[in-house]
C-alpha cells in the first residue's frame, strides 16, 4: 500500500508541563506486516530534521485509522500451516491483530473458516506427548490471543465437550511459571458435580458443566486483564450470563424436578446433609436468577414462592447447621430484595395461623440475636434485611388498604418485643441504680462488658434509631409505653464509646424531630441527666462522645426549643457553666433569659383589661414570667398544662389580689366600665359580652367556686389530672368566668386588645 503524508500542527512538552506550539509539519505511517506497532515520525517542514520534534513510538490508533481505509474487499488474513515449526510465527500473528478491531475480525473470520482451532489443539497433544515446551509455549499465547478475538463464534468451538479441556490443558502452561499449573486435574477429580435431584435432561447437564468450566478458565486460569484488555473478553462475559438464563429457563419450566427438591428440603426425614446440598443448590439457584431480565426474574420467584420457598426458609433458618443457616440467609436477601412486599404478605397472612414464636420474622430476629459470630457478620445482614421490610419507602398503597398501616401494626404487636428484648433485659431496672448524681464520676450503671452484646445492642440501637425515623406513630406509642429511652439511656455508661454513642444517636434522632410529645416525655423523665452525666464524665477528653454531645445541645440551642431549653438551664446549668471552650452552654442560657425578657414585655404591653380577663395566681405559685414561659409552650402544641399549685390553696386567697390589681387601674376602668367584670357574692368575676354566645354560656357565681376547685389539684405530677384541669379550665372560659391561672396565647392578646361589641372578645368563643 503506498505511502501517505498528512500535514499536522507540532507540539512538543516542555519541563514545566506545558505544551509548546511548534509549527506545522507532516506524519507518515506505514504498515509493516507482523511487526508489533508501528513508528512515527515527525519532520519539520523546513529542510533536513529537527531533533527537538522528531518521535519514534507505538501508535496504536493511527494502524486503526490506517487499516480502516483498507476496502471492505480486501483478502482475509493468510493463516500459516498448522504444524510445529510455524507455532512461533502463528503466535506473532495472532498477538499483532489484537491492536487493531478489523484485523481481529479478519482473523477471528479465518480461523473460524478453516477449522484451525482443532488443528491447534491436534498439536497442542503432539507437544505434550513430546514434552515440547517451547511449543506449548507457544500454544499458551495462541489460545490466549484467541480468546481475547472476543469472538462467541470461536467460543462455541472452544468450550465444546470436545475441545474445552485441551483448551485448558493449554492454557495450564503459562510461560511466567516455573512449572505448569494442574486445572485439567482440579476440573476432572477434584471438583464434583452433585445432583441433589438426579437431572434427567442431558442438555441441561452439558450446559451446566459447560457454564462452571468457562467460569473456571475467566476467574482462576486467565490473569486479571489490564486495563488495556478489560474489553477484550466482554464476549466471555456474555457467553456465561447467557448460560446461566438458559439454565435458570429450563429448571424452571421443569416443574416437577422443582417439586421434588421442595418436597425433601421441609421433609423431616431428609438428613442433614442433603438439606444442605438442598439449600446450596437453592442459593445458586437464585444466585443464577440474577442474570434474568425484569420481566423472567419476577416470573421466576413468582414460581418459587407458589411452591413454598418462604415456609422453606422458616423451616431451614431455625436449623442449628450454621452452613445451612447462612445460605438460607443469602436465598431471603434474593427475595427480600426482590419483592419485600411479597415477603411481607406471606408473615401476615402466617400471623392469623401461628404463634408469634414461629413466625419468619421472629425466626430472622432470632437468628440476628443468636449469631455466634463474634463480629455478627450474620446479623449485620439479618439487619439490613430487617430494614428492608420495615421501610415505609417501598411499602405499596391501594384504594382498598394500606400495607405501611396492616404490615407496621402487625410488626409492633407481634415482632417489636423479640427485637427489643436483648435491650430490655441489659438494662433491666434491677441493674440499675437510680441514685446517680450530675456530674458524677463513678459509673452508677451495670452495663453489658461483652464485646459481643455491646454490638448486638448497637446494631439493635440502628434499627431504633431508623424506626424513629420513619414510624412516627408506631415508635411514639412503643417508646412511651416501655419508657425505651430512658432504658436506652442507661448505655451511656458503657465502657465500649460506640455503644454510648449508638444510645446517644437515638436520643438525637427523636429531638431531631422536634415533637412537644417526646420533648415534654424527656423533660418529665429528667432525661437528660445521664448524657449530661457521660460528658462530664468524660473530663477534659476531646473526642467522639464529647463532641456528639455537644452536638446535640447545640441542635437544641440552633432550633430554639424552649421546653428543652428551659428544662437544661433551670436543671443542669450549675454543673455545665464550667464548660467555656464552646459557646454552647452559654448560648442556651441567653436563649432562655431572652424568652423571659420577652415574656416580661409582652405581659407588660397587655392593656388592663384583658390582663383582668386573665386567670390568675398567688404569691405562692410559680413566677409568672416562668409561669407564661411554660404555658405558651404548651398552648403551642394545642395543648396547655395548668402550673402546679399546692392543693390546700382555697380560692378565697384570690379576690384580694384581684381588688388590689383593679384599684391601680381606676382610669381604665372609668373608660370600659361597661366591660369591667363585677364581683359576685361568691368571690368570682362576672363578664358581659355582646354577643350572644357569651350570653349563653355566662355562669353564676357558684360556677366560680366548681372553677376553684378543678383547679387547685393541678400540683399533681400526673398528665392526667393536668389534662382534666385544663378541661375544667377551658370551660370556665367559655363562660364568663375568671379562674386561677394566667393562660397567655399570642393569638389572644392581639385578638383581646379592645373588648367592644365590634369585637367579638376571645373568651366568650
Amino acid at each position: 500500500m503506498s505511502d501517505t503524508r498528512r500535514r499536522v500542527k507540532v507540539y512538543t512538552l516542555n519541563e514545566d508541563r506545558q505544551w509548546d506550539d511548534r509549527g506545522t509539519g507532516h506524519v507518515s505511517s506505514t504498515y509493516v506486516e507482523r511487526l508489533k506497532g508501528m513508528s512515527l515520525l515527525v519532520r519539520a517542514e523546513a529542510d533536513g530534521k529537527d531533533p527537538s520534534v522528531e518521535v519514534t513510538q507505538d501508535l496504536i490508533e493511527s494502524e486503526e485509522e490506517h487499516v480502516e481505509e483498507m476496502p471492505e474487499t480486501s483478502p482475509l488474513i493468510d493463516l500459516p500451516t498448522c504444524e510445529l515449526n510455524k507455532l512461533e510465527e502463528i503466535a506473532d500473528l495472532v498477538t499483532s491483530v489484537l491492536s487493531s478491531p478489523i484485523r481481529r475480525e479478519k482473523l477471528a473470520l479465518a480461523l473460524e473458516n478453516e477449522g484451525y482451532i482443532k488443528k491447534l489443539l491436534q498439536l497442542f497433544q503432539v507437544c505434550e506427548n513430546l514434552e515440547n515446551t517451547e511449543g506449548l509455549h507457544h500454544l499458551y499465547e495462541i489460545i490466549r490471543g484467541i480468546l481475547f478475538l472476543n469472538k462467541a463464534t470461536l467460543f462455541e468451538v472452544m468450550f465444546s465437550d470436545e475441545c474445552i479441556m485441551d483448551v485448558v490443558g493449554c492454557l495450564e502452561y503459562d510461560p511466567s511459571l516455573a512449572q505448569p499449573k494442574r486445572h485439567r486435574e482440579f476440573l476432572t477429580k477434584t471438583a464434583k458435580f452433585k445432583e441433589v435431584i438426579p437431572i434427567t435432561d442431558s442438555e441441561l447437564r452439558q450446559k451446566i458443566h459447560q457454564t462452571y468450566r468457562v467460569q473456571y478458565i475467566q476467574d482462576i486460569i486467565l490473569p486479571t486483564p489490564s486495563v488495556f484488555e478489560e474489553n477484550f473478553l466482554s464476549t466471555l462475559t456474555s457467553f456465561i450470563f447467557f448460560n446461566k438464563v438458559e439454565i435458570v429457563s429450563m429448571l424452571q419450566e421443569d416443574e416437577k424436578f422443582l417439586s421434588e427438591v421442595f418436597a425433601q428440603l421441609t421433609d423431616e426425614a431428609t438428613d442433614d446433609d442433603k438439606r444442605c446440598e438442598l439449600v446450596n443448590f437453592f442459593k445458586e439457584f437464585c444466585a443464577f436468577s440474577q442474570t434474568l431480565q425484569p420481566q423472567n426474574r419476577d416470573a421466576f420467584f413468582k414460581t418459587l414462592a407458589k411452591l413454598g420457598i418462604l415456609p422453606a426458609l422458616e423451616i431451614v433458618m431455625g436449623m442449628d447447621d450454621l452452613q445451612v443457616r447462612s445460605a438460607a440467609t443469602d436465598i431471603f436477601s434474593y427475595l427480600v430484595e426482590f419483592s419485600p412486599s411479597m415477603v411481607r404478605e406471606f408473615v401476615m397472612q402466617e400471623a392469623q395461623q401461628s404463634d408469634d414464636d414461629i413466625l419468619l420474622i421472629n425466626v430472622v430476629i432470632e437468628q440476628m440475636i443468636c449469631d455466634t459470630d463474634p463480629e455478627l457478620g450474620g446479623a449485620v445482614q439479618l439487619m439490613g434485611l430487617l430494614r428492608t421490610l420495615i421501610d415505609p419507602e417501598n411499602m405499596l398503597a391501594t384504594a382498598n388498604k394500606t400495607e405501611k398501616s396492616e404490615f407496621l401494626n402487625f410488626f409492633y404487636n407481634h415482632c417489636m418485643h423479640v427485637l427489643t428484648a436483648p435491650l430490655l433485659a441489659n438494662t433491666a431496672e434491677d441493674k440499675c441504680e437510680k441514685d446517680a448524681v450530675v456530674g458524677s464520676t463513678k459509673s452508677n450503671t451495670i452495663c453489658p462488658d461483652n464485646y459481643q452484646t455491646a454490638q448486638l445492642l448497637a446494631l439493635i440501637l440502628e434499627l431504633l434509631t431508623f424506626c424513629v425515623e420513619h414510624h412516627t406513630y408506631h415508635i411514639k406509642n412503643y417508646i412511651m409505653n416501655k419508657d425505651l429511652l430512658r432504658r436506652v439511656l442507661v448505655l451511656m455508661n458503657s465502657k465500649h464509646t460506640f455503644l454510648a454513642l449508638c444510645a446517644l444517636r437515638f436520643m438525637r434522632r427523636i429531638i431531631g424531630l422536634k415533637d412537644e410529645f417526646y420533648n415534654r416525655y424527656i423533660t418529665k423523665g429528667n432525661l437528660f441527666e445521664p448524657v449530661i452525666n457521660a460528658l462530664l464524665d468524660n473530663g477534659t477528653r476531646y473526642n467522639l462522645l464529647n463532641s456528639a454531645v455537644i452536638e446535640l445541645f447545640e441542635f437544641i440551642r440552633v432550633e430554639d426549643i424552649k421546653s428543652l431549653i428551659a428544662h437544661i438551664v433551670e436543671n443542669f446549668y450549675n454543673a455545665l457553666e464550667s464548660i467555656e471552650y464552646v459557646q454552647t452552654f452559654k448560648g442556651l442560657k441567653t436563649k432562655y433569659e431572652q424568652e423571659k425578657d420577652r415574656q416580661t414585655q409582652k405581659l407588660s404591653s397587655v392593656p388592663s383589661i384583658l390582663r383582668s380577663n386573665r386567670f390568675r395566681r398567688d404569691a405562692r405559685a410559680l413566677e409568672e414570667d416562668e409561669e407564661m414561659w411554660f404555658n405558651e409552650d404548651e398552648e403551642e402544641e394545642g395543648e396547655a398544662v395548668v402550673p402546679p399549685v399546692e392543693k390546700s390553696k382555697q380560692e378565697d386567697d384570690f379576690p384580694d389580689s384581684y381588688e388590689k390589681f383593679m384599684e391601680t387601674k381606676k382610669a381604665k376602668e372609668s373608660e370600659d366600665k361597661e366591660n369591667l367584670p363585677k364581683r359576685t357574692s361568691a368571690g368570682g368575676f362576672k363578664f358581659t359580652f355582646s354577643h350572644s354566645a357569651g350570653a349563653a354560656n355566662g355562669a353564676n357565681g357558684a360556677n366560680g367556686k366548681s372553677v376553684a376547685a378543678q383547679t387547685s389539684p393541678a400540683g399533681s405530677n400526673g398528665s392526667s389530672s393536668k389534662t382534666a384541669t385544663l378541661s375544667g379550665a377551658v370551660t370556665a372560659t367559655k363562660g364568663s368566668l375568671v379562674g386561677l391561672v394566667d393562660y397567655p396565647d399570642d393569638e389572644d392578646d392581639d385578638e383581646e386588645e379592645e373588648t367592644s361589641p365590634r369585637k367579638r372578645p376571645r373568651l366568650g368563643s
